[in-house]
C-alpha cells in the first residue's frame, strides 16, 4: 500500500509544489523555523499524495484508454485501491493544514483555503473543473503557484510590483504547461467524451495558445530589474520544445508527448537556474 501512495503522489513532481512555498516564504522572511519546515513538508508530500491520487481515482476510468498512464505521467491503481487512496489524502493532509492555520496569519487562512479547493475542484465532481476548457489550464497552474503566494502571506510580505509580475508570469508559464499537456490527449479525451482547453480549441491552436503565454511570461519577468530579468530567458527551451508541434493535427496530437516528456528535465535545469538567481538577488526580491 505504501508504494501505491508513493506512486501516486508523483514523487517525480514533489519538488514543482514545495520549492514555490520554500522559496517565497524563505526570502520573505530570511529564517528556518518551524512554519517554513511544516510547510515545506505539507507541500512536498501530502499535498501532492490529494492533489494526484484524487486526480488518479477520479479519471480512473478514462486513464485506462490513455497509453501514458501507468508510469510516471500518472498512477493506473486497481478501484480496491481508491478507497484508501482518499483517505489517506485527508489523513495526511489534516494535521499539517491545521498546524499552520494556527501558525499562520488570517490572510495565510484564505489562500490555503482556495490552494486545498482548487486542488480538490480539480478532479473530484461536482466540480471537475479539468473538463472546462480554459478553467481547467488556470486551476492546474493554481496548484504550483499558490503554494507560493501561501508562502508570501504565511510569511506576512508586503508584495512589490516585481512580486506580481513573477506570480503573474508563474501563473501564466502554468496555464501553457498544462494547455500543452493536453494536447498529446486530445483522442483519448474526446473518445471518452473528456472536454479540455486542447479538445475545445483543438491541438494546434492549443499549442499556440502555450507559446504565446510562455513569450508574455518571459516578458513579464524580463520587468523585474536586474538580475531576476535574466529569469525571462527561461522561456526559450520550452518555447523549442513546443514549436515543432505548432501545426500539429488533432489526429497526431499524440505526438506532442515527445516534446512533453523533456518537460520534466527541463523544469529541473530552470529550477536550478532560478535558485542560482534567487539567491544573487535576495536583498532585493521582494
Amino acid at each position: 500500500m505504501l508504494a501505491d501512495l508513493a506512486r501516486a503522489s508523483r514523487p517525480l513532481s514533489w519538488i514543482n509544489t514545495a520549492y514555490p512555498f520554500a522559496a517565497a516564504y524563505l526570502l520573505t522572511t530570511g529564517t528556518v523555523d518551524v512554519a517554513l519546515v511544516l510547510g515545506t513538508l505539507f507541500f512536498l508530500v501530502p499535498y501532492n499524495l490529494a492533489l494526484y491520487g484524487i486526480n488518479d481515482v477520479f479519471d480512473y476510468a478514462s486513464d485506462l484508454a490513455n497509453p501514458r498512464k501507468g508510469g510516471v505521467e500518472g498512477a493506473l491503481l486497481s478501484p480496491r485501491r481508491h478507497r484508501p487512496i482518499l483517505i489517506a489524502s485527508v489523513v495526511t493532509c489534516v494535521p499539517f493544514v491545521v498546524a499552520l492555520v494556527v501558525l499562520g496569519p488570517p490572510a495565510s487562512w484564505l489562500v490555503l483555503a482556495v490552494s486545498l479547493f482548487a486542488l480538490v475542484a480539480y478532479s473530484a465532481p461536482p466540480f471537475r473543473f479539468k473538463e472546462v476548457p480554459v478553467l481547467d489550464s488556470l486551476t492546474s497552474s493554481v496548484h504550483f503557484v499558490s503554494p507560493a503566494v501561501y508562502g508570501l502571506a504565511l510569511a506576512q510580505a508586503s508584495p512589490t510590483p516585481q512580486t506580481f509580475a513573477v506570480l503573474g508570469a508563474f501563473l501564466l508559464w502554468g496555464m501553457a504547461s498544462h494547455a500543452f499537456g493536453a494536447v498529446q490527449d486530445v483522442v483519448p479525451d474526446r473518445e471518452g467524451r473528456i472536454s479540455s482547453i486542447a479538445t475545445a480549441f483543438g491541438a494546434a491552436t492549443t499549442v499556440r495558445l502555450a507559446l504565446g503565454a510562455w513569450v508574455v511570461a518571459g516578458v513579464l519577468v524580463a520587468t523585474t530589474g536586474w538580475p531576476t530579468a535574466l529569469l525571462g530567458l527561461l522561456a526559450v527551451p520550452y518555447l523549442v520544445l513546443a514549436a515543432p508541434y505548432a501545426n500539429v493535427s488533432d489526429a497526431d496530437s499524440a505526438r506532442a508527448n515527445g516534446g512533453w516528456r523533456h518537460f520534466l528535465w527541463v523544469n529541473y535545469a530552470a529550477g536550478a537556474v532560478v535558485t542560482i538567481l534567487l539567491i544573487a538577488s535576495a536583498a532585493d526580491y521582494l
